[in-house]
């Protein structure tokens, strides 16, 4: 299927791990099993990045590793089947935004005990479940489904954690 990732960075120099970042997103995508071709705008930046983001549209006054922002609500296993939502102009499903804090990737990375690429496939798959509806505002049975499907869609890629 013909998704569309698109990649910006307001950090100097080359967006890290670019093409596996893609690779993981589409593989997520298909993975949930969505029938249409869909859109995913990607930004990464540094804390004082994400921190004026996540203050400004969630009032959290803090960095975080990653933000999501869906453009609809879905149900988690239950992505678009159809161009219902999909842009005239492009034939494409807008799922929504993802930001990533590359600093706090690269702090994670190191307490965590693996490689930067291993942390930015994990938060890219986190949040492009969140874009299709998947939530684990509970510590129960919602961040269980949540969590089975990262490991299964970064297993799929050999992408194991240390």
């Amino acid at each position: 299927m013909n998704h569309q990732i698109l990649m910006e960075s307001e950090l100097a120099g080359e967006f890290p791990c670019q093409e596996i970042l893609e690779k993981v997103i589409v593989t997520a995508l298909e993975a949930e099993g969505g029938q249409t071709p869909c859109e995913v705008d990607v930004l990464l930046t540094d804390d004082a990045g994400i921190h004026a983001i996540n203050l400004e549209q969630r009032g959290v006054d803090r960095p975080t590793d990653v933000l999501s922002f869906p453009m609809f609500e879905y149900v988690p296993g239950q992505p678009p089947t159809d161009d219902a939502d999909a842009d005239p102009a492009t034939g494409l499903t807008p799922l929504g935004d993802m930001v990533i804090s590359l600093e706090r990737a690269m702090a994670q990375a190191e307490e965590f005990g693996h490689s930067l690429e291993r942390e930015l496939c994990y938060l890219a798959v986190h949040s492009t479940l969140h874009l299709l509806g998947y939530d684990h505002l509970d510590e129960g049975p919602q961040k269980a489904q949540m969590r089975a499907r990262e490991e299964a869609i970064l297993g799929a890629l050999g992408i194991k954690r240390v």
